[in-house]
């Protein structure tokens, strides 16, 4: 892939004013046009967050630091990663960028109108070239070490649900095993995995990400699901619903390898782990993996909107007993919940004797997980030692 040349990097900065006010309208156009001329990738974007809005908007977000970076994208590396995990996870394949290049650059032609001259289209294919060529190679080297892996694999595997079992009155989690007897690869604390069912309301499978809930070495996964009711602003969980509902044990799921990010990393100092609601599920594996190792101070805080959706308290309780400093909030401790205080905390009132000092994990809703991460630099902790996984299509 030859370099842009400095004429094609100032009209892609050109498009920025743009992409700034449209951005969204663009990518939306973009979404419409290739999902109608390729409606076998509907298979592979969660129409929950089409539907919701939330896969444009993140897109455009995307294209937008894109280009505004476009003379040193290499600052956009940790998102380029965090994405690319999430691709590989979902079965997106080289040969998809090509048809994603083909209607974005359509789609810039469409949107724009006469402003979208034939400089500017070079310009953008160009840059979208350089781009996927950085997706493709990244991508290739994950799904080299998913197959590289003792028990991995790349793509999509069977998977027979083997136990179910309820954790609150929203989570439910699910034991699974391959169907073909195999082992199974280790993984990370705090990574995930792709599930896909058949959605037959939508005539099409949907993929969806889950982490994982408990620690490597079973020879089998466990994901812990929140059934996602209708908002105000959102629809219900297909997919969520549907495992509570219709899969039960010795019913067929499908897997992809586990992947992301977002984990334990190897090191001596004080762990605090921050989680609200369903974001406790990552935090349980990360907790079972110190206690086991025996060796680093833990912090355990978790927020939930009262006692009966808070999941894994039994598991983390017995962090408590082995001596973890063990936190719990509600929005509303009734008189018998004694041992948790009311939600929102402040930071500080969780903090390690030497905060500094601590490396720091949050998961959660993205609203929680803006707060506490502000919370947490404006305390002067080193964004290098703080580590987030956010849910659904957006990120922090």
């Amino acid at each position: 892939m030859k370099l842009m040349n400095e004429q094609q990097k100032d009209l892609v900065r050109a498009t920025i004013p743009v992409l700034q006010s449209s951005g969204v309208a663009l990518t939306t156009h973009f979404y419409q046009r290739m999902l109608n001329h390729n409606p076998e990738l509907k298979h592979i974007f969660n129409q929950g967050h089409q539907g919701a809005g939330q896969q444009q908007q993140a897109l455009a977000g995307a294209v937008l630091a894109y280009a505004s970076h476009i003379d040193d994208p290499s600052v956009l590396l940790p998102v380029v990663e965090r994405i690319a995990h999430k691709h590989v996870s979902l079965g997106i394949r080289a040969e998809h960028y090509a048809i994603v290049g083909k209607h974005l650059l359509a789609s810039i032609q469409e949107v724009l109108g006469d402003a979208a001259t034939p400089e500017l289209i070079d310009a953008w294919a160009a840059a979208y070239g350089k781009l996927a060529e950085l997706f493709i190679d990244l991508e290739s080297s994950f799904y080299q070490q998913s197959v590289d892996a003792a028990g991995g694999w790349s793509g999509w595997r069977p998977f027979r649900i083997v136990r179910k079992q309820a954790e609150s009155a929203e989570i439910t989690s699910f034991y699974m095993q391959p169907i073909d007897g195999g082992s199974l690869p280790d993984y990370q604390p705090g990574q995930y995995i792709s599930l896909r069912v058949y959605v037959e309301e939508l005539g099409i499978y949907q993929p969806r990400q889950y982490s994982l809930s408990d620690m490597a070495g079973a020879n089998q996964f466990r994901i812990s699901v929140k059934r996602q009711g209708a908002s105000e602003t959102t629809p219900e969980g297909k997919v969520s619903n549907l495992l509570h509902a219709n899969y039960d044990v010795g019913q067929l799921v499908e897997l992809s390898a586990p992947g992301g990010e977002f984990y334990l990393q190897q090191s001596n100092r004080p762990v605090v782990l921050l989680s609200g609601g369903v974001g406790i599920t990552p935090m349980i594996a990360i907790g079972k993996t110190l206690h086991q190792q025996g060796q680093r101070e833990i912090h355990f805080v978790h927020s939930a909107r009262n006692s009966q959706v808070h999941a894994f308290k039994s598991v983390s309780d017995a962090f408590a007993e082995k001596g973890a400093k063990v936190h719990y909030f509600y929005d509303k401790p009734q008189a018998d919940e004694a041992y948790a205080r009311t939600a929102p905390f402040a930071i500080a009132d969780v903090l390690p004797s030497a905060p500094l000092e601590a490396e720091y994990y949050l998961c959660g809703p993205l609203p929680f997980m803006r707060h506490y991460i502000s919370e947490l630099k404006a305390h002067g902790v080193p964004e290098t030692q703080i580590y987030a996984e956010a849910f659904g299509a957006g990120g922090v």
